[in-house]
């Protein structure tokens, strides 16, 4: 996969005729509609058709495998598609291997650099040894990079059909669907999921085999700070809850209980480190996970409510992973920012993987942006929007697309039709690239998305082409 920025000047065909992709292919993974709407600036995906393949309307994983001389089952295994019916259109696939043909005066070794893998992949890929002999016109196969595998946690707010069948088509990117949220009560109890329902998205990730956590809060209207002491400072409320989360997850078949409780008076920071380690005690035995969300720290003693009831440390030792809200930088009450700053996040890394084992970690990752008005003014609100819609916008207004290579993050002005300015901050390919690099230099546990329901089609072919997923089901 080449990630490609749109010069002036350029169209869909040259860019097509420059890399030899066929036109259809960089047009389905980028999810472009329209060939002559192309934005100087823009960031295309562009397929490398010898081991990718963007699948198309009508396509069956038989029919693709069969164009490039392998096994249905491989391409299947190989990409971890749990149904081979839900392939869909825009989907990048990657080939397990390429087909090499010998010529004369070959080594072994020189084949091994010529495409990044080592000598022993290619042996064992062709039930070779050291000592096997390579005759010119032998045909080998080469397997292409291995990629490693990470945890990939999304959240979801919503549990309409439409998430439903977002979860159906996307889960094989997940290990754990986070469904948000319900929230505890004063009196241990736990509330439905709003007036939503989270029953039918269960099943949909369990398709993909991924496994759905249950994502509690202290949220009522807001993160409610007297809400999380009325739990954290009563032993008793605290017995009625964890046996009310027992309940739920043998009900509901979770996985596990993800915490996210937010905005915690600083006085309950032990105590809420001890209520973890009770909850620890009691789901472990029973085979259930235990993992928490936490406010992104630079230091232990940060100052602010949200920060100092957040153990970094503490809660590293105790529960199995923590999702790092590493986003909200550009927050929609506040000036034009990018979401997740690159320079910003890896300070926060820095800070976390100092104290916390760095398998532990879940980076998390927004699949969103937003659209400020400028001249920015306190006290307005900024407009949440997905990649897709940002990009809808800048051709709509005809606006070139900037980048920010500190933030690593794309960003356009325009005056809509009323003459008033805007700016917007959003990812795209080469952004989400950037994150997933800093998850592999980190050596991190994996990634947190917030939130499904943006469409962002070019961040899918970024994560496969970058990680395989573990998966738990």
């Amino acid at each position: 996969m080449i990630i490609h920025v749109v010069r002036y000047g350029e169209n869909l065909w040259s860019i097509s005729k420059k890399y030899g992709a066929p036109l259809n292919q960089i047009m389905g993974v980028n999810d472009i509609s329209n060939a002559d709407q192309l934005l100087p600036g823009e960031a295309l995906i562009i397929p490398q058709s010898t081991k990718e393949y963007v699948v198309q309307k009508g396509d069956t994983l038989p029919v693709i495998a069969d164009k490039y001389g392998i096994e249905a089952s491989e391409l299947q295994a190989f990409n971890q598609i749990s149904r081979p019916d839900t392939i869909y259109a825009g989907e990048l696939l990657l080939m397990p291997f390429l087909y090499y043909p010998i010529q004369t005066g070959d080594t072994l070794w020189e084949i091994s650099r010529k495409y990044n893998v080592s000598v022993d992949a290619i042996l064992k890929e062709n039930n070779l040894t050291s000592s096997s002999v390579l005759s010119p016109g032998q045909t080998i196969r080469i397997p292409t990079n291995e990629r490693p595998e990470i945890e990939v946690n999304a959240y979801t707010t919503e549990t309409t059909e439409l998430e439903r069948q977002e979860v159906l088509k996307l889960g094989q990117y997940f290990t754990y669907l986070s469904p948000f949220t319900h929230a505890v009560k004063e009196d241990g109890t736990i509330t439905a999921l709003g007036n939503k329902d989270d029953s039918k998205l269960i099943p949909a990730a369990k398709a993909n085999q991924a496994g759905s956590l249950l994502v509690l809060t202290n949220f009522s209207d807001k993160f409610n700070s007297d809400l999380a002491a009325s739990i954290l400072r009563n032993e008793s409320t605290q017995d009625t809850l964890i046996q009310n989360i027992l309940e739920e997850l043998q009900k509901n078949q979770y996985i596990g209980v993800n915490f996210d409780f937010e905005y915690v008076y600083p006085e309950d920071k032990e105590n809420y480190t001890a209520f973890l380690k009770k909850v620890v005690a009691k789901l472990h035995p029973k085979g259930f996970s235990v993992s928490t969300a936490l406010a992104p720290k630079l230091k232990a003693d940060q100052k602010g409510l949200l920060y100092e009831a957040h153990d970094y440390e503490a809660q590293g030792k105790i529960v199995d992973f923590i999702v790092l809200m590493t986003y909200e930088w550009g927050w929609a009450g506040g000036a034009p920012l990018a979401i997740a700053p690159i320079n910003e996040v890896r300070k926060v890394l820095d800070y976390a993987v100092a104290i916390i084992p760095s398998n532990k970690i879940l980076m998390g990752t927004p699949l969103y942006g937003r659209d400020w008005k400028i001249p920015w003014k306190k006290g307005t609100i900024a407009r949440t929007i997905s990649p897709n819609q940002a990009l809808d916008l800048a051709r709509k207004y005809k606006v070139a697309i900037n980048y920010n290579y500190t933030y690593q993050s794309p960003y356009f002005r325009y005056t809509d039709e009323n003459g008033q300015q805007h700016e917007v901050w959003f990812e795209d390919a080469r952004s989400m690239k950037a994150k997933m690099d800093v998850a592999k230099i980190y050596k991190l546990r994996g990634i947190s998305y917030w939130v499904l329901g943006n469409p962002f089609p070019q961040n899918w072919a970024v994560q496969r082409s970058n990680f395989r997923v573990k998966k738990l089901l």
